[in-house]
């Protein structure tokens, strides 16, 4: 449209980059407003001498992806196939073409495509694929990362264990842990482990719960050494080679648990030590399914719902499930493709978008640190909420170098961390419960356990979890981390044999002596990942690195290398003068068990807050129930279940009171009291603003009082009327009948008395007497009442209901007129 404004960019373009780094393009696809821009280049072309580079616009890999790319636009722009004006491209041109299809395209255009060429053989990118980009993490002076680590590694173990006595003798700790130091830093990863000390050590130092560890992690003696984990690896058999192994390079992945609160704190602490432009967090994909693919197209193509929900539900269900997999598995469904056209091209476009990036987020946990400013490495983006993150997903971070690290929020730790505060109100000092490093052997905790009442335990809420644990009668911490490794699919068939064992019903044994100090703790099942590692380490005298290999190869089930490792262990149990038979027996065991096995490492981390759970439920049951109630206040299907477990655990919880209520759930004596947070419809916004005012100015006298005394932009009408119709005025004396009926008018007042104040007027004799506050306070207000009676009881009781759950069921007294 403007050829000459055109023209003048242009030029100044070819001016700055020079005759031949400067090229105008040109597209040959089939569209009419594209025909209409190559008439203008060309002329451009000829008036300047630019050099034309023919190119292809690419949406799809192949030209038959054209019809499926069409409603993927559909899904995107949420409007059907057969919507008039709707988004879309008139042409099937948009694909990937070949050398000779782009040649025949720009006949027209000869030098076109071979300017393309030369400015691809000018693009020179070369990934650094094999280097770790860990950024430097600065030592003391006389110190190298690896003798720092040492260092505090020493230290650190020494002070664990005089913490901690350990039946272990101490030349066991020594060596091992100088085994794993010498390994960190031949590896070159004794800057990695730094890091993660001193992020934890940040965490710890301003009060913030850490977790005791997450995955292999909590195998490794010098993270324990460095409380980056809360699990001594000896005591519990956790084996290092599962976490870092020297014959296999990786990356170590320590992942990191948090309060689920101040998480973020610990990110901008990372942020501000490495600089924003070197720290970010991770996108992530989600991706389309198999039965939402479905869905999907049939809806865009406007087929009917009950048709497509047929064809949806012939899928079966499964986390892996891919329309490839269903059409082999379920014979109805390949029949409906094979006989209805119009279910095959549902099928055909579902399987083309299949597995297509849907919508991007970021991580939940993920966080990168780079040596250089991460613009040398990866591109970026900022996410919903300003966040800087990666574009590369967490698999492409890691191959390009990057090393991520998981910062993960637990809302357990939260909850505990609060548990513990509500018990320690008002206990001296040498009193306190410190959650951390306590035994695992509290009778009332493991009866508790037996009992399933495991409502709000970690790990253990689920019906068949309470039904394992009264089965098993858990009495030992191991059992603990075997029910959490057992309670999974596959291993799940485990379970009834395990629980004979356990109680004596059926015979321990051993294909092997040797096999007595590995199983005896899991009464003679392979349930850990690092069973088999040590198994294979005793009976076939594999290094652990190579156990690691061997286990990894069987749950990846790879045949050849399979064939390799199964010759190597049964040369090694020959050596080891197993007889051949026993040797391929025990070889078939721990196949079969290894696909499956859990990291006991993991299973014995999350065990321990498990534990904690437990003993604080069992123990300390109204504050425990408290810090849970707090925990779940945006999520009022877990409220209500919770609040009917207080109910059944014999615990009163008093109804929400604008004198008494706290913004979260708190402890009155051997009660709780609701807090005011957790009604239904009144934000945290409200009620910050309500105690402020509460603090400041005292208890409210009345509705009418505290309508006049807080900010009514934050406390808004309907956060009023659900305070009313919760209770939480009752103690005041007025009904909820005469509240409700007098809302509009408290409310007008109210605000015009807010309004006059703001606008600095005052009574004259408010400006003569310093006692009297503002005209808000003077003039006068109408608390009159109308003589109603109270609502029925069918009504409060539905009111509460829906606003705070059953609380009321516990306190019918409130409702009385006494």
């Amino acid at each position: 449209k403007d050829m000459e404004g055109a023209q003048q960019v242009a030029g100044e373009f070819q001016e700055i980059f020079g005759k031949d780094h400067f090229y105008l393009e040109v597209q040959a696809n089939g569209l009419d407003h594209q025909r209409v821009a190559n008439t203008g280049l060309i002329e451009l072309h000829k008036k300047l001498d630019v050099p034309l580079a023919g190119t292809n616009d690419c949406h799809y890999l192949k030209k038959e992806d054209s019809r499926p790319h069409d409603l993927l636009l559909c899904l995107q722009t949420g409007k059907t196939i057969n919507e008039p004006n709707r988004m879309k491209f008139d042409t099937d041109q948009l694909y990937v073409k070949s050398t000779e299809e782009l040649a025949a395209a720009f006949v027209e255009f000869p030098g076109a495509v071979a300017n393309t060429c030369r400015i691809a053989d000018r693009c020179e990118l070369e990934l650094a694929l094999n280097k770790t980009h860990l950024p430097q993490y600065k030592v003391p002076e006389g110190y190298t990362r690896e003798s720092y680590l040492e260092h505090l590694a020493l230290e650190g173990l020494a002070a664990r264990l005089k913490e901690r006595p350990s039946q272990t003798p101490a030349l066991a700790y020594d060596l091992r842990l100088r085994e794993e130091l010498t390994i960190i830093s031949s590896m070159g990863f004794a800057g990695y482990f730094l890091i993660v000390w001193d992020i934890i050590k940040f965490a710890r130092s301003r009060g913030i719960p850490v977790g005791p560890g997450r995955g292999s992690a909590a195998g490794s003696l010098v993270a324990y050494a460095l409380r980056i984990t809360d699990l001594d690896p000896l005591v519990y058999s956790l084996l290092f080679e599962r976490f870092l192994n020297p014959e296999r390079i990786s990356l170590p992945d320590i992942d990191m648990d948090f309060c689920m609160d101040r998480r973020g704190e610990v990110i901008s602490y990372v942020v501000d030590k490495y600089g924003s432009d070197h720290v970010a967090q991770i996108i992530t994909f989600g991706t389309m399914k198999a039965k939402a693919a479905i869905r999907d197209v049939g809806r865009v193509l406007e087929m009917p719902y009950a048709d497509v929900d047929r064809i949806a539900k012939l899928v079966p269900d499964d986390l892996k499930m891919t329309l490839d997999k269903a059409l082999d598995q379920e014979p109805k469904l390949k029949e409906l493709v094979d006989t209805d056209p119009k279910v095959r091209e549902l099928m055909g476009i579902a399987q083309s978008l299949e597995g297509l990036a849907r919508h991007a987020s970021t991580h939940a946990a993920g966080v990168v640190i780079s040596d250089l400013p991460l613009t040398e490495h990866v591109p970026l983006y900022k996410g919903t909420n300003d966040e800087i993150v990666t574009q590369y997903s967490m698999g492409d971070v890691e191959k390009i170098g990057l090393v991520k690290f998981d910062f993960l929020g637990l809302k357990t730790l939260t909850m505990i961390h609060h548990a513990v505060t509500l018990i320690n109100q008002g206990r001296a000092v040498d009193s306190l419960l410190h959650i951390e490093g306590m035994a695992f052997d509290d009778p009332a905790t493991f009866a508790l356990l037996a009992s399933g009442k495991t409502t709000g335990l970690f790990q253990l809420e689920s019906t068949g979890m309470r039904d394992l644990l009264i089965g098993l009668r858990p009495d030992r911490f191991e059992d603990i981390i075997a029910i959490i490794a057992l309670y999974r699919p596959g291993p799940m068939d485990l379970i009834p044999d395990f629980i004979k064992r356990k109680q004596g019903k059926v015979p321990i044994a051993y294909e092997t002596p040797a096999l007595e100090p590995i199983l005896k703790d899991t009464y003679g099942v392979i349930v850990y990942q690092e069973q088999v590692m040590a198994i294979t380490n005793v009976v076939a005298g594999f290094s652990l690195g190579q156990a690691d290999i061997l286990r990894r190869a069987m749950g990846k089930k790879k045949p050849e290398e399979m064939e390799k490792l199964r010759v190597k262990f049964l040369e090694g149990a020959k050596e080891k003068k197993l007889p051949e038979k026993q040797a391929e027996k025990l070889y078939e065991l721990i196949q079969k068990f290894a696909g499956y096995g859990f990291n006991k490492s993991h299973a014995a981390a999350y065990a321990v807050v498990t534990y904690q759970t437990a003993y604080l439920k069992a123990n300390h049951p109204t504050e425990f129930m408290a810090a849970l109630l707090t925990s779940e206040m945006g999520n009022t299907d877990k409220l209500v279940g919770y609040l009917t477990e207080c109910r059944e655990m014999g615990i009163r919880v008093l109804p929400p009171d604008l004198n008494e209520s706290a913004k979260t759930f708190t402890v009155v004596e051997a009660h709780i009291r609701f807090g005011l947070a957790a009604i239904k419809n009144v934000g945290e916004g409200a009620v910050e603003s309500i105690l402020a005012r509460r603090h400041d100015g005292g208890r409210f006298r009345s509705f009418f009082d505290l309508c006049h005394r807080i900010d009514l932009q934050k406390v808004n009408k309907r956060v009023l009327e659900g305070l009313i119709q919760a209770g939480a005025f009752d103690s005041t004396g007025a009904k909820r009948s005469q509240l409700a009926a007098v809302l509009d008018r408290a409310v007008e007042q109210a605000v015009l008395a807010q309004r006059s104040a703001s606008s600095g007027q005052t009574n004259i004799f408010a400006a003569m007497d310093p006692g009297h506050g503002t005209s808000s306070e003077i003039l006068p207000i109408d608390e009159s009442l109308p003589d109603l009676e109270e609502w029925d009881q069918a009504e409060l009781l539905k009111c509460e209901r829906a606003l705070t759950g059953p609380v009321s069921q516990r306190s019918p007294a409130r409702h009385s007129d006494s």
